[in-house]
């Protein structure tokens, strides 16, 4: 089965600090980039984030299995390994 890519733009209130997380700790492979977004190797697929300054610095949680997890998200899932 070929890989379908996928574009998934997510908005960020700090490009710099998101900026490091994703490419310092995750260790995402960075693409293209302006001063309002960057672009990354997620997976094969594309992930960009985008600088929305105007976005609500209010945090929005669901329960899900005992914890609480953060709305927006989105994830991979990886073998244990």
């Amino acid at each position: 089965m070929s890989l379908k890519p996928f574009h998934l733009a997510i908005p960020v209130n700090d490009i710099e600090k998101s900026r490091n997380f994703y490419t310092k700790i995750l260790g995402f492979k960075e693409g293209r980039s302006d001063k309002n977004w960057v672009d990354y190797n997620f997976f094969g697929h594309q992930l960009v984030i985008h600088l929305d300054a105007k976005k609500s610095n209010n945090k929005n949680f669901n329960p899900v299995d005992g914890h609480d997890v953060p709305i927006p998200h989105f994830g991979v899932v990886l073998g244990w390994d």
